[in-house]
């Protein structure tokens, strides 16, 4: 799968999204649209299409960040407590901070991402039984104790279903003035790409490292903030949306190999394009409802993370 076949896939697909909706926009109207059309196309379509770019390759690049530094291939923000620990600082600025802006909130979640993401990092220092496997199962753990946790706070502040408005993505309230948040996510990718090769190196583990001369906590410090920091925004604007950045490192390191300077690209590009297909997907099984992409992206990644994991000795993940 080269990086051309995917960047067709994202334009043809980017020009499906545009015209699928309830109001009826046809490629030929571009030529006389009505001023409806106008606003439709710029304050929801459009404003809907970037933020599933930037969702999909920024989700896909740090999952891949993720698993390379904790070498295992089936950690991700969903399987390492990063959406959880995010959910609950949502939750807690909801609580405390009731007329903070949309940046707040984002620094609140950040926070907790952060700390949730180096918390579960000091759990796989102690942990001593490294199997493939185990791993994210203690990810799951713990991501399942701050879930719980959340949980407890909001039954107690009656703040239940501003809770269960973050645990399923949802494009669809997407629009103009809603989404501008995501382009946070542009120069953490950029960051992510530029230290690539120190992230590669970091990945092989302290010793190795320092003797290479790379300063490895300062290293692994600046990939733990990139992730928690791209899946807050994520969060905050669109909602959970699961599995994500697990299986598109994976299918795309099992056509690609390791390299992870030259994966960065190719995990970009089919991040974005399996959350436009899944959205497109979620707009047409029940045309003129909608799916929330966190549903279908739960179904389509979840076989396909049981598919790695039945195949995980064939492939050496």
């Amino acid at each position: 799968m080269k990086l051309r076949t995917l960047f067709a896939a994202l334009m043809i697909l980017s020009i499906a999204s545009i015209f699928i909706g309830v109001k009826d926009i046809r490629p030929w109207d571009l030529f006389r649209l009505s001023q409806d059309q106008l606003h439709v196309l710029f304050i929801s379509r459009f404003p809907r299409l970037f933020s599933i770019w930037m969702a999909g390759i920024s989700m896909g690049v740090v999952g891949l960040i993720m698993q390379q530094l904790t070498r295992n291939k089936f950690v991700s923000p969903t399987t390492g407590g990063t959406d959880d620990s995010a959910r609950l600082g949502i939750l807690v600025s909801l609580m405390l901070f009731t007329g903070a802006t949309p940046m707040q909130k984002m620094l609140v979640a950040f926070a907790f991402a952060l700390l949730g993401t180096f918390v579960f990092m000091k759990i796989l220092d102690k942990v001593k039984y490294k199997d493939t496997i185990f791993i994210p199962l203690v990810g799951l753990m713990f991501g399942g104790i701050v879930t719980s946790f959340s949980t407890f706070i909001a039954y107690k502040y009656d703040l239940v279903q501003n809770l269960s408005s973050w645990l399923q993505g949802n494009f669809a309230l997407t629009m103009k003035g809603r989404y501008e948040l995501l382009y946070i996510s542009i120069p953490v990718v950029l960051i992510a790409y530029l230290y690539a090769n120190r992230f590669t190196i970091a990945g092989m583990g302290e010793e190795f490292s320092v003797n290479l001369g790379l300063n490895y906590k300062q290293v692994v410090n600046l990939g733990l903030i990139i992730v928690a920091l791209a899946s807050s925004v994520v969060m905050l604007t669109v909602g959970t949306i699961p599995f994500l950045g697990l299986i598109i490192p994976n299918i795309v390191t099992l056509y690609n190999g390791d390299h992870l300077k030259k994966n960065l690209p190719h995990t970009a590009l089919l991040g974005a394009v399996f959350v436009l297909f899944c959205d497109i997907l979620g707009r047409v099984i029940i045309y003129p409802f909608e799916i929330p992409i966190g549903l279908t992206v739960g179904v389509l990644g979840s076989a396909i993370f049981l598919y790695l994991l039945l195949r995980r000795k064939a492939y050496d993940l």
